[in-house]
């Protein structure tokens, strides 16, 4: 099954929510006007795509009306694909991994699929050839390190861990210290998800980066928050609360299959410049792919 077709198939509870929607407002108008383009603001509003996104994408809209590219409203439907497409595409570059180590630094709170999704990714860039190394950083909740090692054990990369209770700067130092021997191409950090307040876990992430930065000066560095897909408006106060304090460089969504909230996939790129780097819509190892916005705006609709 290719990627479009394990989206579609993984977006069909979302699909069905925004679709019917938006379906019901296009049927129920036989020409566009004013009436039309409020119905279908409350539709996509209603949808989780959030109220500045909606009103971004009306805007977008009512501009090819105008311009006389849109004509009918069963026209809208594709123009909404191009429409969101496009804004989940808007300047977007390629994740940056081109130094020998460059670091894939996790990030999110317990419960997203943060392990799991560390070892997909790993998965994903040892099968283009590269010799990947886990850093165990979480050593504050039980068993995460061995939760880790056992998915280094059956992706077969290499894994650096500690006691838990361990300082998890250390380990990422020591993590850095074991690549540059072992000639490792990627080094991926998973981190802690819940200390014992929000001020204590955002202070070992500033402390795991500056171990980073000083050990490896010139390494490319992709600080990719994990956020579970399930959990809507959630997700997104999770996101404004790690973009406060650490220069985050993308989003990976998991549990997309499990939703009918996917449409907050948009708001967390065009509200909050959030680019979504991979998706997760499946239980298996190869259900993590990299992110592609047109073909999640027509697995949308």
């Amino acid at each position: 099954m290719g990627f479009f077709e394990k989206l579609k198939k993984g977006l069909s509870k979302t699909s069905q929510n925004i679709s019917s929607r938006i379906d019901s407002v296009l049927a129920a108008f036989g020409k566009i006007d004013e009436d039309l383009f409020e119905e279908l603001e409350e539709a996509l509003i209603t949808a989780d795509i959030g109220v500045d996104t909606t009103l971004e994408i009306i805007n977008r809209l009512r501009a090819e009306v105008r311009q006389g590219r849109i004509t009918k409203p069963e026209e809208i439907r594709a123009q909404l694909v191009e429409i969101i497409g496009g804004m989940m595409e808007e300047d977007v570059h390629p994740l940056e991994l081109n130094t020998n180590p460059s670091v894939i630094l996790m990030i999110g709170v317990n419960g997203v699929g943060k392990t799991t999704t560390a070892a997909k990714l790993a998965k994903i860039y040892k099968d283009q050839g590269r010799k990947v190394i886990f850093g165990a950083a979480d050593t504050f909740r039980a068993a995460a390190a061995e939760q880790l090692a056992t998915w280094a054990e059956r992706v077969g990369v290499d894994i650096i861990k500690s006691q838990q209770g361990a300082d998890p700067a250390a380990v990422v130092f020591d993590t850095i210290s074991a690549a540059k021997a072992r000639g490792c191409d990627l080094i991926i950090c998973d981190t802690a998800g819940r200390l014992h307040n929000k001020v204590n876990l955002m202070n070992e992430l500033a402390k795991i980066q500056k171990v980073i930065t000083s050990q490896l000066p010139d390494a490319d560095t992709e600080v990719l928050l994990v956020l579970d897909a399930t959990t809507g408006q959630n997700a997104m106060n999770q996101a404004a609360e790690f973009k406060k304090v650490t220069a985050l460089t993308g989003v990976a969504l998991t549990k997309l299959d499990g939703t009918a909230k996917g449409g907050m996939a948009i708001p967390l790129k065009v509200e909050m410049g959030l680019p979504i780097r991979f998706v997760g819509v499946g239980e298996q190892m190869d259900d993590l792919q990299p992110f592609n916005g047109y073909e999640f705006a027509k697995a949308l609709f």
